[in-house]
């Protein structure tokens, strides 16, 4: 089942005339368009949104590491999650095509936001396991992480010619792990949200001539978000 059908859509604000394009040709990971807004944007996010090529790999540690850490608040995770899913969304693309390479893909599941996805579902859980909502959340975290930790298998079977490796199998890991993120941050607050989503859409807009002048007000108050 492909993954329009099973998932949710995220509203964020003018996001259809600003959505950042793939060249299916070069099945690059997406472009993030730059400007001295964006930088400054990915510089307050940045200690959320990086770690290592093999986050997914040491995985457990890191859950450890966040169970014993007091946790940031919840405005800080949600634009992240927002941000790899809409990430993860655009593996449909790298699908659609004739050819897919699906060592891109799996690269695409280790760089950015999408990298740090495991660390920021688990603690948007805990903020919703302390307003009551612990079974849906975690149910939510263990769903998504089990359909792309499939997906990535897939991915790297495809890469080695496993005819059982299909593009459909992929689709509905895909379509499994984003209905899974948007029941997830139904869990958060409204205004919450709707600050991530903000955010987001400072972080994926294209530049405009009134970059210079917004600059200081737009960061003024993404710094006081975070």
């Amino acid at each position: 089942m492909a993954s329009r059908n099973a998932t949710v859509s995220l509203p964020l604000p003018h996001y259809s005339n600003h959505r950042l394009k793939l060249t299916c040709a070069s099945l690059s990971p997406p472009v993030w368009k730059q400007s001295r807004r964006v930088i400054s944007v990915t510089f307050l996010l940045s200690r959320f949104l990086l770690l290592p090529n093999d986050a997914m790999a040491a995985g457990s540690l890191i859950d450890k590491y966040v169970k014993r850490k007091k946790l940031d608040p919840l405005d800080a995770y949600v634009p992240p999650v927002i941000l790899a899913q809409l990430q993860i969304q655009d593996l449909e693309k790298f699908l659609n095509v004739e050819k897919p390479e699906f060592e891109a893909c799996r690269s695409v599941l280790r760089s950015g936001p999408a990298s740090s996805l495991r660390v920021n579902i688990r603690a948007v859980a805990q903020y919703a396991s302390d307003a009551g909502n612990s079974g849906t959340a975690t149910d939510d975290v263990d769903r998504c992480l089990r359909a792309l930790e499939e997906m990535d298998s897939l991915f790297l079977r495809a890469s080695r010619k496993d005819p059982n490796a299909t593009v459909d199998r992929m689709k509905s890991q895909l379509g499994t792990a984003l209905t899974a993120l948007d029941s997830l941050l139904q869990t958060v607050p409204p205004q919450v949200l709707d600050r991530g989503k903000a955010m987001v859409e400072v972080y994926r807009s294209p530049p405009s001539e009134q970059d210079t002048e917004t600059d200081s007000s737009e960061i003024q108050q993404l710094q006081s978000i975070l």
